[in-house]
């Protein structure tokens, strides 16, 4: 009997090659999206805009220091919190001006 040939060394690398592919389009580049629009919120954030700081407080910006925002999160409470602290930006001073306005749809 005749021995069998094995297959090829690229063959078998051929599936782990596929599960790092679906990996990637999958799992690690929405991740990276996510965070380049995450990124963009941040930097886009202005004064008057209302924010939610990742530990669930409430705040309106009241100034900008480079990395770092003042917020003011109730009357005489103000403090310097790092963009990063931003979980996300709700809305601009003139979104309320919108929202007071129903739609007649």
């Amino acid at each position: 009997m005749p021995p069998q040939a094995q297959p090829n060394l690229w063959v078998n690398m051929i599936p782990i090659a596929a599960v790092f592919v679906i990996f990637y389009f999958f799992l690690i580049r929405p991740q990276q999206k996510q965070m380049k629009e995450h990124q963009r919120m941040l930097d886009s954030a202005q004064k008057g805009d209302r924010i939610l700081t990742t530990g669930g407080l409430y705040g309106t910006i009241v100034g900008l220091k480079g990395t770092d925002l003042e917020v003011r999160f109730a009357e005489n409470v103000k403090l310097t919190l790092a963009r990063s602290g931003v979980a996300k930006v709700l809305s601009s001073e003139a979104a309320p001006a919108e929202k007071a306005q129903p739609s007649l749809s």
